[in-house]
């Protein structure tokens, strides 16, 4: 004998509840791991911060430079010219070298300027880098900029 069993109104709802149970389920565990790996802070105070940043854009357009990052093998390089395309050699380098998208992997290495490029060795796997680098030019001014730097095996 076999019996006959029936949808009833009380299965459809254990259905949608269970599986809108699982989608909200999912999305606040990526949530929850997005916000734990990348927090997502540039800076402290962002209003403090934009009250200057005009005038600093401006200085730091008026150095002309250019920055290229470049990895072959176990070196990062990281070229500086200026608008003339010759190499740049600054006051100081303060570099942070890791993945877009989280922190786990982040470095600071030791960037060293051999006459044309400032060269660091880091041996990185495949992927896409983020340099987050910040200079000072001779003269003080202060140079800030994100270098994505592609890494093919």
């Amino acid at each position: 004998m076999t019996r006959e069993r029936k949808l009833t109104g009380w299965h459809v709802l254990a259905i949608f509840g269970g599986a809108f149970g699982v989608i909200i389920a999912v999305n606040l565990a990526l949530a929850y791991n997005a916000v734990r790996t990348f927090p997502g802070l540039e800076v402290k105070n962002s209003y403090v911060a934009s009250q200057t940043f005009d005038d600093r854009r401006a200085k730091q357009e008026a150095l002309g430079w250019t920055v290229r990052a470049d990895a072959q093998g176990d070196k990062v390089m990281l070229a500086i010219t200026d608008a003339e395309g010759r190499p740049v050699q600054v006051g100081s380098l303060d570099a942070t070298l890791g993945r877009a998208t989280q922190v786990k992997d982040d470095r600071r290495p030791d960037f060293q300027f051999d006459g044309t490029a400032y060269v660091a060795y880091e041996a990185l796997p495949d992927g896409n880098w983020n340099i987050r680098m910040k200079a000072t030019a001779l003269d003080g001014t202060e140079f800030t900029q994100r270098v994505i730097l592609h890494v093919k095996g």
